[in-house]
C-alpha cells in the first residue's frame, strides 16, 4: 500500500467538498466530509468555514479496483484482502476524527452507492450504516456466486471498492449515517 501522502488533486477537491458542505450547513455544525478519489481518498474535518484538518487515506477507487479485484466480480479471497487493507488505512484515524462529527460526501459514487441502498434520488441522501450494511452483504452474495443483476448491482469493480471503503469507514468510525449532498460542480 502507498503511503499516506495526499495529492494536490485530492487535496483541492476535499476543500472544495467541505466549503460545498459548509455552505449548505453553516458555521457551528462540526463536519467530516469524506472523498473516495481515483488515487487517493481523505475526510476534511472542521466546525469553521474552512476545513481545519485533511486526513489522507492512501485508498484510490480506481488505483485499489485495479491492484486488488482482478475479476469481475472480486473473488472472496481478493474482497477479504481489500476489506484488510482498507480497514488498516481507516482505523488509525477514528482517534483523529473529531466528536460529534456529522459525515458527509459529495461523490458520485457515494451517491451510486445511497441510490443502490434504495434511498431516492434527492439533493441531500440519508444513508444508515445499516443499509450500506445491507448493500455489503448484496455484494458479498455476489461474490459467493449470485448473479449481480440478481442483487440489483452493477458489475464495476469501482463501485464494489467505494462500498468497501465505505463500510469500513463508517463501521470504524462509528457513523450511524451519512450524508450524500449533490454538487453544482464537477
Amino acid at each position: 500500500m502507498r503511503s499516506t501522502a495526499i495529492d494536490s488533486v485530492t487535496t483541492a477537491t476535499l476543500h472544495r467538498h467541505y466549503a460545498w458542505v459548509r455552505q449548505h450547513m453553516g458555521d457551528g455544525t462540526v463536519l467530516a466530509v469524506l472523498h473516495l478519489g481515483a488515487q487517493y481518498s481523505g475526510v476534511a474535518t472542521g466546525s469553521g468555514p474552512q476545513a481545519s484538518t485533511l486526513l489522507p487515506m492512501p485508498l484510490g477507487l480506481d488505483s485499489m479496483a485495479a491492484e486488488h479485484f482482478k475479476t469481475t466480480p472480486p473473488t472472496p479471497l481478493a474482497l477479504e484482502h481489500a476489506i484488510q487493507l482498507v480497514e488498516d488505512a481507516v482505523m488509525p484515524l477514528h482517534r483523529q476524527l473529531p466528536q460529534g462529527a456529522q459525515l458527509w460526501s459529495c461523490d458520485a459514487a457515494v451517491r451510486d452507492i445511497a441510490l443502490l441502498c434504495g434511498v431516492p434520488a434527492q439533493p441531500a441522501m440519508v444513508v444508515s450504516l445499516d443499509a450500506i450494511e445491507h448493500c455489503f452483504n448484496r455484494l458479498a452474495r455476489v461474490v459467493g456466486g449470485t448473479p449481480a443483476k440478481h442483487e440489483g448491482l452493477p458489475d464495476s469493480k469501482v463501485i464494489a471498492m467505494a462500498l468497501v471503503i465505505l463500510r469500513e469507514c463508517m463501521h470504524h468510525w462509528q457513523f450511524a449515517q451519512i450524508t450524500v449532498l449533490g454538487r453544482a460542480f464537477a
